[in-house]
């Protein structure tokens, strides 16, 4: 069982400057108070992203964030409350390590569909104040993930998600590992490797995404000896 517990929408505004510029972002969103409100392909009424180049469109439409992580970044010292990851949904009963890529979901009058992990950015660290929360995003897994939208529809803002189609593809928590692997690191790279080359499987990823993967791949293949690529 998949609970909806709140939805968030957000307009870009100002976060803060970088080299004296302004940032627009739209991390920052509001708790939406009314019970059903429309899902278009590509955003929620009232929703709308900064930077068009590198969040938002189709595959990335609507990004959930399991409510479970927050009191776990919370005993870690991280000062954060539902909402400030940038989330549109904050759900219960399932993780990263649980979902995957793939899976459809019936959420009011729309179908959606996992479609990939989200990546934290350094507008994450500005909205919590936290610079080291990238990478304790990345080491952890607790990155969420995105929706693109098969239909769609009016979705009510709390309540059940059901589950309409259980995919056979890689979980969110193992696409976003072999995303971001640092293969050049690993003492033995072939188990990471071999799990990539599963992931890469996956038709329903983004065909971006998943290019970003293989290309890491090939440069790790490359450094291995003949013999064991």
């Amino acid at each position: 069982m998949l609970s909806l517990k709140d939805v968030y929408v957000g307009e870009p505004t100002v976060l803060g400057h970088q080299r004296d510029q302004p940032v627009l972002s739209a991390i920052r969103k509001t708790r939406v108070d009314t019970p059903e409100l429309a899902l278009s392909e590509l955003n929620l009424d009232g929703d709308r992203q900064a930077d068009l180049s590198v969040h938002g469109g189709p595959d990335k439409a609507v990004y959930v964030y399991p409510v479970e992580h927050y009191p776990v970044w919370t005993a870690e010292g991280y000062s954060v409350a539902h909402g400030d990851f940038g989330e549109n949904l904050s759900v219960e009963g399932m993780l990263e390590s649980d979902a995957r890529i793939g899976d459809v979901w019936a959420w009011g009058d729309a179908l959606v569909q996992i479609a990939q992990p989200r990546h934290p950015c350094f507008k994450l660290a500005m909205r919590t104040g936290r610079k080291d929360v990238v990478p304790a995003m990345i080491s952890t897994n607790r990155c969420g993930w995105y929706l693109r939208v098969l239909r769609p529809g009016m979705v009510p803002t709390a309540g059940p998600l059901d589950l309409v189609e259980r995919a056979e593809g890689p979980t969110v928590a193992e696409t976003f590992l072999v995303a971001s692997a640092n293969y050049a690191q690993l003492p033995e790279p072939r188990p990471m490797l071999e799990l990539a080359e599963r992931v890469l499987k996956s038709t329903v990823l983004p065909e971006s995404y998943r290019k970003g993967i293989k290309s890491k791949v090939d440069r790790a293949k490359g450094l291995l000896p003949v013999d064991l690529r």
